[in-house]
């Protein structure tokens, strides 16, 4: 399916008509993670199924619907739940929310996503602020980006050498120190699902410089960047890789980390948000 600037524009007024305020910034909340939206106040719900061309979640953990009001005094709009490339979109329909972010104003964009850990040092529970990724899924030509560019956005040929906002990074830094929350910082590798990686995978990643991989994440802040927004982006450490072979990963681990990493993240996010 090609996402046209009119699809875009369609959902984007549609979602407008449905709301009270402007959303200044962006939340996308990874598998099991979307407890975070239910701090969100005066909220409007716009499940994902009432929006013409908006891909549905279909993957256990994700809720699939909008969620738009006030967080720490800030007006918000929160996907509880993401699309995945995995579940049979193509990148641009994975990607499509963003867009339609970018055209109703939203300047910010904060990504969350649970992940394996590839660092040995990191354990489950652990948060992790991305300071880069590593664009696995776009090396093997699903690059988002790819066909027409919609120059309304931004350039043919956007740069990455920042793609998570350094002065969001240290206000992430600043919030974990003043609230005595360890946060892991490290490189996020973005795969494109849905088998977990093989033991080999795991080695490979390790050596090319990854300390967390996961199935998302990267196309939305290619896109995001394309467009001009600044992105903060944080890993919940849901399971320990398995570069051994010895042990088992299951979703129903990555959900259940999610209690323990809820909490951490809207700390985070709840600080991040308090100092902008």
């Amino acid at each position: 399916m090609q996402i046209t600037l009119e699809i875009i524009d369609r959902l984007a007024q549609s979602i407008q008509s449905r709301i009270k305020s402007q959303p200044h910034i962006g939340l996308i909340l990874g598998t099991g993670l979307g407890g975070l939206a239910q701090a969100i106040q005066n909220a409007t719900i716009i499940p994902y199924r009432e929006l013409p061309d908006w891909p549905v979640s279909t993957v256990m953990g994700h809720t699939g619907q909008l969620v738009i009001g006030e967080l720490e005094g800030q007006p918000v709009l929160a996907m509880q739940g993401r699309i995945h490339y995995y579940e049979g979109y193509t990148m641009q329909q994975v990607t499509l929310p963003v867009r339609v972010m970018q055209r109703l104003g939203i300047k910010i964009l904060i990504v969350t996503n649970a992940a394996g850990a590839i660092q040995p040092d990191f354990v489950p529970g652990d948060v992790m602020l991305i300071t880069d990724n590593l664009n696995l899924a776009g090396m093997s030509g699903l690059n988002p980006l790819i066909g027409p560019n919609l120059d309304e956005f931004g350039p043919r040929f956007p740069d990455m050498s920042q793609a998570y906002d350094r002065q969001l990074c240290d206000l992430a830094r600043k919030v974990a120190r003043e609230g005595n929350l360890l946060l892991r910082e490290g490189v996020y590798a973005g795969l494109s699902g849905p088998s977990f990686e093989s033991p080999a995978d795991l080695r490979f990643l390790r050596i090319a410089g990854a300390d967390a991989v996961g199935m998302s994440t990267v196309s939305e802040v290619i896109v995001a960047r394309h467009g001009g927004m600044r992105v903060l982006g944080f890993s919940g450490i849901s399971n320990k890789a398995n570069l051994d072979g010895n042990s088992i990963t299951s979703h129903e681990e990555v959900l259940e980390s999610g209690h323990l990493i809820v909490p951490k993240l809207e700390t985070l996010i709840r600080g991040v948000l308090r100092s902008l």
